[in-house]
């Protein structure tokens, strides 16, 4: 057994400034843009700060959800656990179901999930299920019935039966050129 004070700590290399500050440069630089727009055009500078303000009351609700996800995710040790064998470099068929399903599900503009599917990456998920996540966020629920209406049924399940196939496929390639060890693994076994 190890004892706290016997564990090892690993330090974070030190990268370099844009590596470090990256985000509050970029941060820095938008202010900046935006004030110089409001010097020379103060019409052009509030009409971009209303739109701002406006896509944020859009952004808002969907990063709280994430952000409720990410601590759900943070609060339940056994779901993490249950994730992670299910999403891991040994996941079953039940983790590419899950995958592609909350890709189906998920709804918004994807960056707004990246934070919660970086923290899967962290804890170990696979990047083939990472990816036939985004692959399947292609298939929306609520304009299947429309496609329905002017395409008919079954060009619309067709269609929506090759795109959740094909983010299996589109998941696999991108663990292959990746080199990730369980895409070895699976050719190695065949």
């Amino acid at each position: 057994m190890v004892r706290p004070s016997e564990k090892k700590t690993t330090k974070k290399s030190s990268g370099s400034i844009t590596q470090k500050y990256g985000g509050w440069l970029f941060l820095a630089f938008t202010v900046l843009i935006y004030g110089m727009i409001y010097l020379l055009k103060p019409d052009y500078g509030v009409a971009s700060f209303h739109h701002f303000f406006n896509m944020l009351k859009y952004l808002v609700p969907i990063l709280l959800l994430v952000f409720v996800f990410l601590w759900l995710l943070e609060m339940g040790k056994g779901t993490k656990d249950k994730l992670g064998r299910l999403a891991g470099r040994d996941s079953s068929p039940k983790g590419w179901l899950i995958a592609i399903g909350g890709g189906i599900l998920s709804h918004g503009p994807v960056y707004a999930w990246y934070s919660l599917l970086q923290g899967l990456q962290q804890q170990g998920t696979r990047p083939a299920l990472l990816a036939s996540f985004l692959y399947a966020r292609s298939i929306k629920l609520p304009w299947l019935p429309l496609m329905a209406h002017y395409f008919g049924m079954g060009y619309m399940l067709i269609l929506t039966l090759y795109i959740a196939l094909f983010s299996i496929i589109n998941g696999w390639l991108v663990e292959i050129l990746l080199g990730h060890p369980a895409s070895r693994d699976k050719s190695r076994d065949d």
